[in-house]
């Protein structure tokens, strides 16, 4: 049953000063929580690979923030600005990357009442040459109430991931307040991201240096990615009082063979970095359910989670996905999650989460309360009361679900 929730119970009152709106100069020197057992303690994060359960599987997301959001101006002189959320003409993200003179993307489209029709021309104050040899246009395929699908055209030929870089900038969150600056370009990814699809970085991650993943392996802790590209509902507040009325957004994700059959054989705690990796790691049920009731991997539907009491065992879903993937000569799942986790959500592979503080009233408070047993309110109290900083520049926390001992 879709469970009813007052997202009002899931408010904190957050000052404006306690959203970081920088980042410190050094990632791993950020305050990190550490909730275990009803306990809530804190240490600095460049001490984080001691507080984990030797042993473990750690899994990150290595997607890479694109700079996605790009500045149009009309004859008139309107300013528009584009903010490319998904590849829709090629539809993958590495064949859109990689295409040369057009492409096609749905996007979110600010100022577009005043964009009816006709070719938009890249704004470039600057009087950049670089952004002028690029010759980039764009064009109105057709909008919705939220988002619009833009052609684009340029002249350079240059692939498409060439053309972003050049003229885009990236897309740091709304409640910064401020512009991109030159610092967001480093700071606002992590350092192992790699696959280029994100328009929101999977914040959690950006503590980490090189040195604190060296000492987490040092501390015999094995280290495996999947890769779930971020979209912007990532900052969309929820509509109305109840849970229950609120869509989640399809975010792309693709897992390993490999990592699938380690899930499967290690009896052995898992550590998720970020609610990205959380969200990733436990669709991997639902699509197996889909592979044993459908014989292929669907996207696991928002509320899949609380529609039925499932009768199969976490082997036996991971199992049906591994055969689909042998049988199928593949050695990757690509498919694709609007998971909502919410309290009452059954934990069937994360034991552990490293996690930033997240905003009032959002769904990754709610996962955090489901995560913690409910006690999100004593974790974010006490974060309050010490002067953690907030949001994605700030600072992080290690969470032990209450039912699992590590």
């Amino acid at each position: 049953m879709i469970p009813s929730i007052n997202i009002d119970d899931y408010h904190y009152d957050l000052p404006e000063s306690r959203i970081a709106k920088y980042p410190l100069p050094e990632r791993d020197s950020s305050k990190l929580l550490r909730y275990r057992a009803g306990v809530v303690d804190e240490f600095i994060f460049r001490e984080l690979p001691g507080l984990l359960p030797k042993g473990s599987l750690m899994v990150f997301n290595d997607t890479k923030v694109v700079p996605a959001r790009l500045h149009f101006q009309r004859e008139s002189g309107a300013r528009i600005e584009i903010f490319c959320l998904e590849p829709s003409d090629p539809v993958e993200y590495n064949l859109s990357f990689a295409a040369v003179g057009r492409c096609v993307w749905k996007c979110v489209i600010g100022n577009v009442k005043r964009w009816k029709s006709g070719h938009l021309t890249l704004s470039n104050p600057g009087d950049d040459p670089i952004v002028s040899t690029m010759g980039l246009k764009a064009s109105l395929l057709g909008r919705d109430e939220r988002t619009g699908l833009v052609e684009f055209t340029w002249d350079s030929g240059d692939p498409f991931s060439r053309v972003l870089e050049i003229c885009g900038s990236i897309p740091i969150p709304p409640y910064l307040n401020r512009g991109t600056e030159v610092i967001d370009t480093e700071r606002y990814q992590t350092l192992y991201a790699k696959i280029r699809g994100s328009v929101a970085a999977p914040t959690a991650g950006l503590h980490f240096t090189d040195k604190v993943l060296e000492a987490i392996k040092d501390n015999g802790i094995d280290m495996e990615n999947v890769c779930l590209h971020v979209g912007a509902g990532t900052f969309l507040p929820v509509k109305g009082n109840d849970v229950s009325g609120h869509a989640m957004h399809r975010e792309p994700f693709s897992v390993s063979l490999d990592l699938l059959k380690r899930l499967k054989d290690a009896k052995r705690s898992v550590i998720a970095v970020g609610t990205t990796s959380v969200r990733t790691l436990e669709s991997l049920y639902y699509v197996g359910v889909s592979c044993i009731e459908k014989g292929a991997p669907e996207d696991t539907p928002q509320w899949a989670p609380y529609e039925r009491d499932y009768p199969y065992s976490l082997d036996e879903s991971l199992d049906s996905i591994i055969n689909y993937l042998e049988t199928n000569g593949l050695d990757e799942l690509k498919v694709g999650t609007r998971i909502i986790i919410v309290p009452g959500f059954k934990f069937r592979i994360v034991d552990v989460l490293v996690t930033n503080f997240h905003q009032p009233e959002s769904t990754l408070i709610l996962l955090v309360s489901a995560f913690t047993g409910g006690d999100w309110r004593v974790i974010y109290d006490y974060a309050l009361a010490h002067d953690f900083r907030f949001l994605s520049y700030g600072d992080s926390s290690v969470l032990f679900r209450p039912d699992v001992i590590c």
